[in-house]
């Protein structure tokens, strides 16, 4: 497909703006997926040996794909083929790379239809877990750190994590709490990515295993339709160290997408989650499309697509192709 870097470069600059081009006619594909090239640095640039790669696969169209005036227009590509079997052809390049993010996906809702997008707070829509900041209130953050690590990489039940961690919040006051709440970090870009998809019919919610107060907090912030987070008990003027409720955990999220979505008469192939955390892939395996957003490595190789450097706003890219 391309022979080198000059090549490409001027294939690249020669195409329109979201619409395929036609590249070579398959054999009566059974399977299709995508591949798609993006970076937020002004020229997209990749190397010779993913050009040489990419040469080797069944592409039958390729689109500039220009999602926002704010991105860099991105490269994508219709092969002919399933998505494990390009993946392993593109093993080497999938790695995060600050440089050029390569992601392989199939049937990836689209931005041209109404849909819903189910977000994970901490470390997702926000660059903070709020739970860890708590701790530092209460110095209680190595241990409480420490739990959360484990809970993250999936190696101890969230739930069972969760009454863990908030145990070690009582008499943490609700001044402090409030304190907190005014200064939630947005996480870079996410802000752009709801305004732009509530402007083209879509539907925003968070599902979140942290605390209502902050999740009221950030559906202010980003104008989102509904939240679903953990209550924490307070006696008026402290946390009591107890949760209250049905704890969201993986499955509590799954639940939720899927029966927001029912609610609102969205197909599930118009559904996209978007986590860091091992507890939001039941989330993403229930969703038309799950991305990983800065995501531990658990989370970035099992999630459909990874959003691993920079502004929420690259999500776009997934849900742009052309028809």
């Amino acid at each position: 497909m391309f022979e080198s870097m000059v090549e490409f470069e001027q294939f690249f600059s020669n195409l329109e703006n979201n619409k395929w081009h036609s590249v070579a006619k398959p054999n009566e594909p059974s399977e299709t997926c995508f591949v798609l090239l993006s970076t937020l640095h002004p020229q997209l640039e990749p190397s010779n040996a993913l050009l040489t790669s990419l040469s080797a696969l069944p592409v039958a169209a390729v689109a500039k794909v220009a999602p926002h005036p704010d991105l860099p227009s991105a490269l994508g590509l219709k092969v002919s083929a399933n998505v494990a079997a390009v993946k392993k052809q593109l093993s080497d390049f999938l790695a995060p790379n600050q440089a050029l993010e390569v992601n392989v996906f199939a049937n990836a809702p689209t931005i041209k239809q109404p849909g819903l997008l189910v977000m994970d707070m901490d470390s997702t829509a926000i660059q903070i877990e709020c739970i860890d900041e708590i701790a530092r209130l209460a110095n209680v953050y190595d241990e409480v750190a420490s739990v959360t690590r484990q809970a993250m990489q999936g190696a101890l039940p969230f739930s069972e994590s969760l009454r863990k961690r908030v145990a070690k919040l009582e008499g943490v006051s609700l001044e402090l709490m409030a304190e907190l709440k005014d200064n939630l970090p947005l996480m870079p870009g996410v802000k752009a990515l709801c305004q732009h998809l509530k402007a083209n019919g879509w539907t925003l919610a968070i599902a979140s295993g942290g605390f209502i107060p902050f999740a009221e907090r950030v559906q202010t912030l980003l104008e989102l339709d509904a939240i679903h987070a953990n209550t924490l008990e307070d006696n008026g003027k402290a946390l009591t160290g107890k949760v209250l409720g049905t704890i969201v955990d993986a499955d509590e999220k799954a639940r939720f997408l899927t029966q927001y979505a029912k609610e609102l008469n969205i197909d599930k192939s118009q559904t996209m989650a978007m986590g860091d955390g091992a507890n939001d892939l039941v989330m993403m395996a229930a969703s038309g499309l799950g991305v990983a957003v800065h995501g531990k490595p658990l989370v970035a190789e099992t999630a459909d697509v990874a959003v691993n450097f920079g502004s929420l706003l690259q999500v776009l890219y997934f849900i742009s192709l052309p028809e």
